[in-house]
């Protein structure tokens, strides 16, 4: 029966306001620190008055007929005083309860508009530094962030409409021309099927890469022991060919390099890094690849020579569908995406990138993954 009513009087407690919580907070120590001088107070002087002779004042103290007040005389008062202190001490920690509240109060109602869809205002507090103000900061920051993801999001939405519609309006067009014309033979919509299975394929592609974004960009849900080294083999072996095809030479240096993350994952981030040394090369050009420990980390580097990439646009080719302006004599490759999923991996695994850009040409993009402790 006890631990039933003692539950039942902690739920009643928390469903009360915090300015109800709070005042009845303050009153008790209010309260306590009377009762607290009063005890003080009142034991010395009961002491003094139990040592005294019978029927002598004791010393310090005057009887009643005196002019001073008695022993018993400042009981009743401090009892008096202790009930009137009651109402005085839920009055004065209501008011102090509210005083405090009432900026946490202005920032649940300004947080609650913004959370409404007005994601471009801020708290903005002022005034000086203190728990609420870093509370404030620390929203807004949060704010910010989600204000930046939605902006990212309605962006990466719209380019990949525009991406999904162009081989789907290609592909419509190629299949309307092929059927009104009356002269078509064999060979005519042969042609037809075989141009709508490329767009087909590219369009495949880029599902495939969206996905893989996503994936990316979700997080990891297992960490397993892994070594860079067999992975970066694994992939320049299935991609022997395209390399050499072109006049393009690849140098490996693949040294031990643990780490921990999701196996799948981390070799899309290698296979796209590799694709795009690949794809954004010049017929006779280089790639070197090298792993291997850098300190506390596992490195993989990964360079190619190419165009020239102005040292501004470095950050912006790891954004969705973001390219370099290609020569018109060559045709743009790829989809726009295979650094942004080497972004996402990497977040996801807690890697940092580096990347530079030789004065003549390329890109030198270097990925460090936090080290397997043994």
């Amino acid at each position: 029966m006890t631990s039933r009513y003692s539950g039942r009087g902690r739920l009643r407690t928390a469903g009360k306001p915090l300015q109800t919580r709070l005042a009845l907070a303050y009153a008790a120590g209010i309260y306590a620190a009377g009762v607290f001088v009063l005890v003080l107070t009142v034991v010395p002087l009961a002491s003094v008055d139990a040592s005294a002779p019978e029927g002598q004042s004791p010393p310090g103290v005057t009887s009643g007929a005196g002019r001073g007040i008695s022993l018993t005389h400042l009981l009743a008062g401090s009892g008096v005083a202790l009930v009137v202190l009651v109402p005085v001490a839920l009055a004065i920690g209501w008011f102090v309860a509210g005083r405090f509240l009432d900026p946490l109060r202005a920032i649940t109602a300004t947080a609650r508009s913004i959370s409404a869809g007005d994601l471009h205002r801020r708290l903005d507090l002022g005034g000086p530094v203190d728990e609420l103000t870093e509370l404030g900061h620390t929203l807004d920051a949060l704010f910010t962030r989600l204000q930046d993801s939605f902006d990212a999001q309605r962006h990466f939405v719209a380019n990949a409409s525009h991406e999904l519609r162009t081989p789907l309006a290609g592909l419509r067009t190629l299949l309307e021309v092929a059927l009104a014309d009356p002269r078509a033979d064999a060979d005519t919509l042969r042609a037809a099927c075989h141009e709508a299975l490329a767009l087909g394929e590219h369009q495949e592609g880029l599902v495939t890469a969206l996905l893989a974004l996503a994936t990316s960009e979700r997080g990891i849900s297992r960490r397993d022991p892994l070594d860079l080294s067999p992975v970066v083999a694994g992939v320049l072996a299935a991609r022997h060919d395209p390399a050499p095809g072109r006049g393009i030479h690849v140098a490996e240096r693949l040294g031990p390099a643990l780490t921990t993350g999701d196996p799948r994952l981390v070799e899309s981030l290698v296979a796209n890094l590799v694709d795009n040394a690949i794809r954004h090369n010049h017929p006779g050009g280089h790639i070197e690849i090298s792993t291997g420990d850098a300190g506390t980390a596992a490195a993989l580097t990964v360079t190619n020579s190419g165009p020239v990439v102005p040292e501004d646009q470095l950050q912006r080719l790891f954004q969705p569908f973001q390219r370099l302006a290609a020569p018109r004599s060559r045709p743009r490759e790829g989809y726009g995406l295979g650094l942004a999923i080497v972004h996402a991996v990497a977040r996801a695994h807690g890697a940092s990138l580096t990347t530079a850009a030789p004065l003549e040409g390329g890109l030198s993009i270097t990925v460090h993954f936090p080290r397997a402790q043994s």
